[in-house]
């Protein structure tokens, strides 16, 4: 299910995004994996990306990650955090029991949430893990930087031996290749 909420945007907002586009703060780079680097020629410029933030979310509702990879988004402490956290994961929840069940095809709950200012796209593992992203509300290919921001956390934390499911990941790999992954226009 997608949800998207909207505004019309006014002249001055379509101007500021404009130069946005063409000047991001921060860009993804597809050469730290080989697949976005065959798809980057196609698909889209790694110089459009950008990245405001990402939280990782456990499958009861707890806030195990969280990095911010630009100011564009209002600062925010570390229970705002943990607030913002929960109450996703309970509208998450809810939307999956609203979505009409098919035998193809099973419920999946909120994936993606616009507004004017940002863009959160959800994806949500087999194991009840959620990987929040929040980009710019026009970013092209955002499952795609979620892909490998997914396989980043399954070969840096989920192979760690020292690191338990379900808590707060604390792995300097991880965080070091996510960082050369997302990181700021020089």
């Amino acid at each position: 299910m997608n949800v998207v909420f909207q505004q019309t945007p006014t002249p001055q907002q379509t101007e500021c995004q404009e130069k946005a586009a063409v000047q991001p703060l921060f860009v993804v780079h597809p050469a730290e994996s080989p697949a976005l680097e065959s798809q980057s020629r196609t698909l889209f410029l790694p110089s459009d990306l950008v990245v405001f933030a990402l939280i990782i979310i456990n499958r009861a509702g707890g806030l195990i990650y969280q990095r911010d990879f630009h100011e564009g988004l209002n600062k925010l402490n570390v229970n705002d955090y943990l607030i913002i956290a929960g109450t996703f994961h309970g509208v998450h929840a809810i939307t999956t029991r609203l979505t009409p069940f098919t035998s193809l095809v099973s419920p999946t709950g909120l994936e993606v949430l616009e507004s004017e200012h940002f863009r959160l796209q959800c994806f949500q593992t087999l194991t009840g893990t959620k990987f929040l992203l929040f980009t710019e509300p026009h970013q092209p290919n955002v499952d795609l930087i979620m892909r490998r921001v997914y396989e980043l956390y399954a070969d840096y934390v989920m192979k760690n031996p020292f690191y338990q499911i379900d808590m707060p990941v604390k792995c300097e790999a991880f965080d070091r290749h996510l960082g050369s992954y997302i990181k700021p226009r020089q």
